[in-house]
């Protein structure tokens, strides 16, 4: 059982230290669908392992262009629009319906402006990973009385949902490692 908890710290530990890159992080160039894909893997492995399952497939993204959730390259090129627009759905995807990714993302793109949404979205999950990070290393979280506009409500709850569904499925895996061993 100790090996568990010092696995879990472990793993908190790399989790508090992952993070998502802000707009002005994202590249400039026009890229093509393999860059891409290449790229949202790279920036989303720290938070979701892809063993699990592809990330994002050209599929996905050409499914995402023809429901409107991302727009149409230009001669097949991607833009950080693209790239930011991925990172964002391959995210919540783990928590909401493409629909409800949907409608959140051109809600939150409306208030705020795409590149501000996006930032959002990468401030919300790095703070709700970091406190399941904290809950996997042992430490208690102290409650905050702060309060958030309705209009950010919806982010910070599906990050939230994000966050804790990597942390129930490590400890999982975890208690399924320990139950082999035994």
């Amino acid at each position: 059982m100790e090996t568990m908890t010092a696995k879990l710290e472990e793993w908190g530990t790399e989790m508090a230290l992952a993070r998502l890159p802000r707009w002005s992080e994202l590249p400039d160039l026009e890229l093509y669908m393999d860059q891409v894909i290449n790229l949202v893997d790279v920036y989303l492995t720290p938070f979701i392992k892809p063993e699990k399952h592809n990330l994002l497939t050209k599929s996905m993204v050409n499914n995402y262009v023809k429901l409107g959730m991302i727009p149409a390259p230009k001669k097949k090129r991607y833009t950080k629009t693209h790239v930011a627009f991925l990172i964002a759905i391959t995210t919540l995807k783990q928590v909401l319906t493409i629909n409800e990714i949907k409608e959140g993302i051109l809600f939150q793109g409306k208030v705020d402006g795409i590149q501000q949404a996006y930032d959002l979205f990468c401030q919300e999950t790095e703070s709700a990973v970091g406190r399941i990070a904290s809950l996997a290393q042992g430490k208690t979280l102290a409650e905050t009385d702060v309060v958030i506009p309705v209009r950010y409500l919806a982010v910070r709850s599906a990050t939230l949902s994000f966050a804790n569904k990597l942390l129930a499925e490590k400890a999982i895996q975890l208690e399924i490692d320990y139950l082999q061993e035994a």
